[in-house]
């Protein structure tokens, strides 16, 4: 069996004689682990072949009448935990939703041999024995109970003085949604006997009263079947009627109370549209991508922004449905899950599960099950969705195939979606359609190669022209001196315009927060994240000081934490800045943001979303959220704040990532009426990524990025592999770095090898970075050999030299 944990063997457990015909591959079950641990784990396969290096345990107990995964998930995950060289139970971590897995809490209870009389209590301790003789407790029963806050220190003297003993109780975590519902006795429900109540409760006028607004809500006589569902008991108090009157009828027999196991997910259940209506354009695309679907497994569809695609991705989705196949479709980010799935629920209704991290456990555990008992056959979802119980896929569409946020990056396995998404569409023997404004090189590399299919979509839906895009060029605005607040008059004279004309503006920072950081116009002094080597990010909201990467916050100093002085300044914009700012500038707008600050709740990008397509906000300024796939009808101008710090980041991909982001942003503007502009703030209009954006020139940018791919050797050429050396000491992880180099250039060579070098951000979390790099030709032999000998230098120097004062992480396919 397989454990959710980084162990790189499955073990062996044996099957007690009464769970003999219960056990099956597939099911989950609970078991024993360390001294006083209980995991859940999931059944491969079972033998009768005990191992002979360890005593096996009995299994405790069966969690599942039916399996919870099947045969293509083992195959899947198998072929994940190879490919991105992590352990079997890390892919099972990731793959199974937390509602599945068993949560054990630590209880305390008395010492069955303990004699009080003998040892000195304090008067907390004597509470808690006096507490322990009649129940067992929880460390948060025994926090309430002492009402103090840390109760760890007196648990472990309580244990010194041999007065309690630890145990753990298992619970599971999923819980269906149960709701209390009343309905009528069935010997009232003929007229004759009706009326007679009626006449029997004329007294009784609050009783009579609770009776007749049941009867307004369910007409048993003209419906009788009306009455058998009932309503939900909470409708009584909402109507304001008497709790008391409702209770004396169910005590009197008069009202059944019965519970009712209800979904959490609430999807339209009537189907709208049968039929999706394609442009001309559209249906030619569509038919081609069939075409093609005869001979290649997979086909890109490049359509330009708003030449929609989503309409094309439907029709693809009901043949596929209506041929007896389930379908998935992939999207990179929650946000948009918001708005495609309104749209899709007008074709699919309740037939169409939803699957994202927003969801709670018990959502997420809803959608699985719904799956595997055949209520959906359509999955809309992010990359976790792969991970499903599928078991007659017959196509998966990954929309916005380009996108970064399909890459897991920690934990392992640190697997990219759409890559992943290829590899269950073959175990599946489905087919995939990969859609995409700005496809990632590899992606039209591919096409290219013939490998996948290719098919074009240049020109947006109705013939609605692409946006006209303007660079405003700040260093010539700050010689002019017409920069206000970090907006060239270019940008801000347009912002008004729109405004005035009753359309909406999206602003485009990459950047959350109020200001990168706070210095001191004195000595210079900046202060830093006390875990990581990073400046701290001032946020206004919060009045403090806060690290993106570890989470750390400090108020904001009053004084310069070197030389005491008082002058302190904030330095650069992000999003909540900009709002502020904006806001100053332009004191009638109704302006919101979009960035992680403002969507952490469940239903805040719904909310969001929601409010701007209603407009009721003029300007929504916002992260790389807002680059994504959103359709947006009355936006006419977008900004983007500042196109330079995306350039020069210190990755191969900048350049891809800074066309891919700015065209996708652009995208967002004159999608319905043809007339949207688009204003680029950067102080080098020259560079040639501009000229490209601004003639849509996708073709033209693929071809020098491909020539510059090729002559230094990045992807697609060649496959990148990242390995990380963390260590709380600088010098030990530099030694073990150096060390490890030494030995892969030994085993693979050492042109294949770059670095080691300190990584760009050189501590995060308080362990130093040290990275390498290993590029491995794109068609050579025996690749998943040369990866298992890297893995395995890796663990043994790991083993030999960091131990558990830090780790060695590689990341197969970095993205």
């Amino acid at each position: 069996m397989v454990l959710p944990l980084p162990l790189p063997q499955l073990f062996t457990y044996k099957i007690p004689d009464q769970l003999v015909d219960t056990v099956s591959a597939g099911c989950r079950i609970i078991v024993p682990f360390g001294q006083r641990k209980f995991v859940t784990g999931v059944v491969r396969s079972i033998h009768q072949h005990a191992p002979a290096s360890y005593q096996t345990k009995e299994l405790i107990d069966v969690l599942d009448v039916t399996p919870t995964m099947n045969a293509y998930q083992f195959k899947f995950m198998d072929w994940m935990a190879e490919y991105y060289l992590c352990a079997p139970g890390e892919v099972l971590q990731a793959a199974l939703p937390s509602g599945f897995k068993l949560s054990s809490e630590s209880m305390i209870q008395l010492n069955p041999l303990f004699q009080e009389a003998s040892v000195d209590l304090t008067e907390k301790e004597r509470r808690i024995i006096q507490e322990l003789r009649s129940n067992t407790l929880s460390y948060k029963d025994i926090s309430k109970l002492i009402d103090q806050s840390s109760v760890q220190p007196i648990i472990k003297l309580l244990i010194q003085k041999q007065a309690i003993l630890l145990f753990e109780e298992v619970k599971e975590k999923y819980s269906p949604k149960i709701i209390s519902k009343i309905r009528l006795a069935d010997q009232y429900t003929t007229p004759h006997a009706l009326a007679n109540l009626m006449q029997e409760l004329d007294k009784k006028p609050r009783q009579q009263e609770v009776l007749m607004r049941y009867l307004q809500e369910v007409p048993v006589i003209q419906t009788p079947g009306a009455n058998i569902p009932g309503i939900e008991k909470t409708f009584f108090t909402a109507s304001g009627l008497s709790t008391s009157s409702l209770q004396t009828l169910i005590k009197n027999k008069v009202f059944e109370a019965f519970e009712e196991v209800i979904s959490r997910l609430s999807y339209r259940a009537d189907e709208k549209k049968s039929v999706v209506e394609l442009s001309e354009q559209q249906e030619a695309a569509k038919e081609s991508i069939l075409l093609q679907l005869d001979t290649k497994d997979s086909v890109l569809l490049h359509g330009v922004t708003g030449s929609g695609k989503t309409e094309i991705y439907i029709d693809l989705i009901k043949r596929s449905i209506d041929n007896g196949s389930q379908a998935l479709l992939l999207l990179p980010e929650i946000a948009l899950t918001t708005q495609i799935v309104q749209r899709l629920e007008e074709y699919f209704g309740d037939r169409m599960g939803v699957y994202h991290s927003k969801f709670s456990d018990n959502e997420r555990v809803e959608v699985w099950r719904g799956l595997q008992e055949g209520r959906y056959d359509f999955i809309v979802g992010v990359r976790s969705s792969v991970f499903l119980p599928f078991t007659h896929l017959g196509l998966i569409i990954i929309d916005e195939e380009h996108e970064a946020s399909y890459k897991q990056q920690d934990p392992a396995p640190r697997y990219n979606g759409r890559d992943a998404a290829l590899m269950l569409a073959r175990i599946h023997n489905a087919k995939t359609v990969l859609g995409s404004a700005t496809p990632s090189i590899e992606s039209r590399d591919a096409a290219l190669k013939n490998r996948w299919g290719y098919v074009p979509l240049l020109n947006r839906y109705g013939n609605v022209s692409l946006p006209e895009i303007r660079l405003a060029d700040m260093r010539v605005e700050r010689k002019n001196k017409t920069v206000q607040q970090g907006f060239s008059l270019t940008l801000l004279s347009a912002i008004r315009e729109t405004i005035a004309n009753k359309k909406q503006v999206i602003i485009f920072q990459n950047r959350r927060g109020y200001a990168p950081m706070l210095e001191c116009e004195d000595c210079g002094n900046i202060p830093m994240c006390t875990s990581c080597s990073v400046s701290l990010t001032y946020h206004q909201f919060s009045h403090e000081l806060r690290c993106h990467y570890c989470g750390f916050t400090r108020k904001v100093p009053q004084k310069c934490d070197s030389c005491s002085s008082h002058r302190l300044k904030t330095v650069g914009s992000g999003t909540e800045r900009i709002e502020d700012e904006l806001q100053i500038l332009l004191p009638e707008a109704r302006i919101r943001r979009m960035d992680l600050d403002t969507t952490r709740k469940k239903n805040s990008f719904a909310e969001l979303i929601t409010a701007f397509s209603q407009h009721e906000i003029d300007i929504l300024i916002g992260t790389q959220m807002v680059t994504k796939g959103l359709d947006f009808a009355n936006v006419e101008l977008v900004g983007v704040y500042d196109a330079d710090r995306m350039l020069y980041f210190p990755d191969f991909r900048a350049i891809e990532r800074t066309y891919q982001m700015i065209v996708q942003v652009s995208g967002r503007a004159g999608r319905k009426s043809g007339e949207g502009k688009v204003i680029i703030q950067t102080a080098q209009p020259e560079h040639p990524v501009f000229a490209f954006i601004k003639n849509n020139d996708y073709d033209g940018f693929f071809t020098r990025e491909l020539y510059e791919r090729e002559m230094y050797h990045y992807p697609p050429f060649t496959r990148v592999t990242h390995i990380s050396v963390l260590h709380l000491d600088k010098k030990e992880a530099l030694k073990t770095a150096h060390g490890l180099t030494a030995k892969l250039k030994d085993a693979i060579g050492s042109k294949r090898i770059l670095g080691p070098q300190v990584a760009s951000i050189e501590k995060l979390r308080n362990y130093y970075h040290i990275e390498l790099f290993i590029k491995l030709e794109k068609d050579i032999k025996g690749l998943q050999s040369i990866k298992n000998k890297i893995a395995s230098i890796v663990q043994n120097e790991h083993t030999l030299h960091i131990g558990s004062k830090g780790r060695i992480i590689i990341d197969t396919d970095q993205n």
